[in-house]
């Protein structure tokens, strides 16, 4: 029988959504993660979860038929982010496909829906309009690192100045940011002791406009040790910080253009980028992208496709789902920077978008005036509440949420208008399925389903599916 801290080896036979493999040793199942099917592997057997055995990764001894050893992100092996790249992309495209329809199926046995298969991206390399990175060290008492976790560790930082699905601009903003505040000994915030002053560098680089908006992330916290100085919470010391950055980011030869340097003050003890406060360093706190032909203005931590051009896709998609909406009034939950209001909008009698994010909403409204749309409106507040506010009954529902999927208090309100058909776009697909279930409660049936790989290389998968009321 296999038992915590046994050293293991076998096959991978699948790897299940995001990223867990599956293998079987001695008759036994177990997960690891971050693996690829095919590969033979070494793993050390750590933990005991839902009555599976886990194990952690140590080494592969085999490499999977196909995957590939050169052209791959220099980084591959240590960040957290690609685990697929050293696969080819319809290698990536059927193991996610096959991901997405097995979980469908389990909903629906036997598969009575209509399946339109995994759509490609556009762009498989250079492709993210977005990053966050994080400022730490890659080992304990380390220099100064920026970049990714490392996989599958919670504290440890690879400096990637080379990732393949970022614009080398984008790579090009992190190393001179990383080079400045190594050379002027400036600490990263250590989340055990709460103590510390960089955080993240948020960078949004449009693929269509090229536009820039770089954000540094920071405590308040600006007294530190520096060598054996220590530096009182003087205000000018850290402007003077913040003005040699600021320079040492104009003066760089990027392809696109800088619309904007900010500075964020974060000082929440969770690991996200939180906005406490924000000082605009240079130009302004937004940027544009354009999508289907109609231009959005996105801010710093309003919701926005990561990836432009396969976002264009799985808004295609998810049109072609919708249909007719002549004459219809839409709801829109969970709208982010209303793009998807904003492309109903030009063919449906009404549209109603509804996001938690207030910054987000003050941008959908902008962005409606600015494509000349007066038939859609966006409403400031948490969908479950607004939802008890909502007098008008609409024709249709689409359904955007984050990761987590619908809150379990909000599925009752949405299911309570009685609508003919949903159209539900989701991020996570595990999150996706749990909702089906309820749905499929409530009286709605799935009738088709596609998936968008709008993030190539990683186990991310979007989805869009259509509901009809029984």
């Amino acid at each position: 029988m296999i038992k915590k801290g046994d050293i293991i080896e076998g096959k991978v036979e699948r790897v299940d959504f995001p990223n867990k493999g599956v293998l079987t040793v001695d008759e036994e199942q177990l997960t690891v993660k971050n693996v690829i099917p095919g590969q033979y592997i070494r793993a050390v057997v750590n933990k005991r979860r839902k009555g599976k055995r886990e194990a952690r990764l140590l080494e592969v001894l085999h490499r999977a038929p196909g995957e590939r050893e050169d052209d791959v992100c220099p980084h591959f092996t240590q960040c957290g982010g690609c685990i697929y790249q050293s696969l080819p992309y319809k290698e990536q495209l059927k193991i996610k496909e096959g991901q997405v329809k097995g979980l469908l199926d389990s909903v629906y046995p036997g598969g009575n829906y209509e399946w339109h298969g995994l759509k490609p991206s556009p762009l498989t390399d250079r492709y993210r309009n977005k990053m966050e990175f994080s400022f730490g060290d890659e080992v304990k008492g380390g220099d100064l690192a920026l970049g990714m976790h490392r996989r599958g560790s919670f504290y440890d930082i690879v400096t990637t100045t080379d990732c393949r699905i970022v614009h080398q601009d984008v790579c090009q903003i992190l190393e001179a940011t990383l080079k400045y505040f190594q050379h002027r000994k400036v600490p990263f915030y250590q989340k055990l002791q709460h103590v510390g002053y960089l955080r993240h560098l948020l960078v949004r680089r449009a693929v269509k406009t090229g536009e820039i908006l770089v954000d540094l992330v920071t405590t308040s916290q600006t007294e530190w040790m520096a060598g054996e100085e220590k530096y009182e919470k003087i205000p000018c010391l850290e402007k003077e910080l913040l003005s040699g950055w600021r320079e040492t980011i104009c003066a760089l030869d990027l392809e696109g253009k800088l619309a904007g340097i900010i500075h964020t003050q974060n000082d929440s003890l969770a690991d996200v980028v939180q906005n406490d406060r924000t000082e605009i360093l240079y130009g302004q706190d937004f940027f544009y992208e354009e999508l289907l032909g109609m231009r959005f203005k996105i801010t710093p931590f309003s919701f926005f496709q990561t990836n432009s051009a396969g976002a264009e896709v799985l808004y295609e998609t998810a049109r072609e789902y919708i249909g007719n909406t002549k004459d219809k009034v839409v709801f829109d939950l969970y709208s982010g920077t209303g793009t998807i209001a904003q492309i109903l909008a030009a063919v449906a009698k009404r549209v109603v978008g509804v996001e938690l994010v207030e910054e987000a909403v003050e941008a959908a409204k902008e962005n409606a005036a600015e494509n000349g749309l007066k038939n859609c409106s966006f409403i400031a507040g948490d969908v479950g509440k607004v939802m008890d506010e909502l007098t008008e009954k609409p024709d249709l529902i689409v359904l955007d949420p984050p990761r987590d999927g619908i809150h379990p208090k909000a599925m009752p309100k949405i299911i309570r208008f009685g609508v003919e058909r949903i159209v539900y776009i989701s991020c996570k697909p595990t999150s996706l399925i749990r909702d089906l279930v309820l749905l499929q409660e409530g009286g709605y049936q799935m009738v088709k389903a596609c998936s968008v790989d709008m993030f190539p290389h990683t186990g991310g998968i979007e989805t869009v599916v259509e509901l009809r009321r029984l």
